[in-house]
């Protein structure tokens, strides 16, 4: 592996990460058309769709196109991270807040956290995972560095062309790269240093809302990755 130039300072690290992730990801996603866009490979998928459409009770966008979005819950993926904001000190009432839950629910997790639930997070598209990182990114620029005003989740008027996505999706995260590397160490360090409102980040120092902010993009273009390739493979037939 060539490590020449490579940064080790702090914020170093988590930007060259970033930057390979997006390089990586820029060329996966060359070529997305719109049928693969919105494909769902099982039924009861999660996705986009025209909101008279919505196949999910909190799906929500500003436009006629919405990104499902299910009951309120905690999926048993996230269990420990509840345990985490408990013991990080975050009240009961606060984690039910970025939940989006009764703090009665947030209690039997804590209560069992040991023995997990079947985690029944559903499959989602291509469209959809696309649009999840579209308005966090849009989102946590606004509550970092903008105005600290505007709903995230009204921010991206989601469309069912690739095209037209991607074309809107990139310059949104070069706006929150660029902003980030001008990130000095001491805000790094500061709680609270982003205020996006869905999740633990006024919390959290702004270090960690990066490195998580890093796995989020990093997982998400993973999944499209594979969901890429199942497109590709779905009427192979093996022997």
């Amino acid at each position: 592996m060539d490590t020449e130039g490579a940064r080790t300072d702090r914020l170093g690290l988590l930007l060259d990460q970033f930057d390979k992730a997006r390089e990586m990801a820029q060329v996966r996603l060359t070529g997305l058309g719109d049928e693969e866009y919105l494909w769902e490979p099982v039924p009861g998928c999660w996705s986009l769709r025209r909101r008279g459409e919505a196949a999910t009770p909190r799906a929500f966008g500003p436009g006629e196109w919405v990104l499902d979005l299910g009951a309120a819950d905690i999926p048993a993926s996230e269990y420990a991270e509840v345990a985490r904001q408990a013991v990080g000190g975050m009240t009961l009432a606060k984690i039910a807040d970025d939940w989006s839950v009764s703090v009665e629910r947030v209690e039997q997790i804590l209560a069992h956290t040991g023995e997990p639930e079947p985690d029944v997070t559903p499959i989602t598209t291509i469209a959809w995972r696309l649009g999840h990182l579209h308005y966090q990114f849009a989102g946590g620029w606004e509550w970092t560095f903008g105005e600290r005003l505007q709903d995230p989740k009204l921010m991206v008027d989601f469309s069912p062309s690739a095209a037209l996505t991607l074309e809107r999706f990139w310059p949104v995260i070069d706006r929150w790269r660029e902003s980030v590397g001008a990130v000095t160490e001491e805000q790094l360090d500061t709680v609270g240093f982003s205020q996006y409102p869905y999740g633990s980040d006024p919390d959290d120092p702004f270090i960690s809302v990066l490195s998580g902010g890093n796995l989020e993009f990093i997982h998400h273009m993973a999944e499209i990755a594979l969901l890429r390739d199942l497109w590709r493979a779905r009427f192979t037939t093996g022997g």
